[in-house]
């Protein structure tokens, strides 16, 4: 083996373990060498992170008794939600070269009760004697819309007035005190 043989062997072994990719001592092996996500699926994993650690999962949110006169709606959808509902009604396109790609700037939202109304005391399977209070709530979302088109004259169209309503219902359960509060019995 020549010494210049020697020597490059040496220099790639060194960048290898030096590069982070595969490091000596404990690791993960073959599973430490990064290997390349979709963005469709990193988008789907994102959302699944986001949801969880909100809350918004498949949990049933059962809050206490309501007193009368009491039926105040729960907290107004946040504009993260507004955005996220947006996006998935209307999705934005891209990520084609020399495709279509459409950017959307967020200039305001405005957020409106709709209707708030409690449901009558029943029994419910797996919670028991509970109301269910209805909150609907109409979303406004003031945006600029800009597509640049790149195929095949490239050229922008803008759209500085874009409006898009969206309706929200954020519905939950209120514990209702002893039997004699439920309709229909158990």
């Amino acid at each position: 083996m020549s010494t210049k043989t020697l020597i490059c062997g040496t220099l790639l072994l060194f960048t290898v373990v030096v590069s982070g990719c595969v490091a000596p001592g404990p690791g993960l092996g073959i599973g430490s060498i990064p290997v390349p996500v979709s963005p469709y699926f990193q988008q789907g994993y994102e959302d699944v992170a986001w949801e969880k650690e909100r809350g918004y999962t498949d949990k049933v949110v059962v809050l206490g008794p309501v007193s009368e006169g009491e039926a105040i709606a729960s907290d107004p959808p946040t504009e993260d939600q507004v955005i996220r509902l947006l996006e998935k009604s209307r999705p934005v396109s891209g990520g084609v070269p020399f495709g279509e790609i459409t950017y959307r700037n967020i200039k305001g939202i405005e957020r409106h009760l709709i209707s708030d109304h409690i449901d009558p005391p029943r029994f419910y399977p797996g919670i028991g004697p509970a109301q269910v209070h209805h909150a609907h709530y109409k979303c406004i979302v003031y945006f600029e819309e800009v597509t640049n088109v790149g195929w095949p004259i490239p050229h922008t169209l803008r759209n500085e007035d874009a409006v898009e309503v969206l309706y929200i219902d954020k519905d939950h359960f209120h514990r209702v005190g002893g039997p004699e509060h439920i309709q229909g019995g158990m």
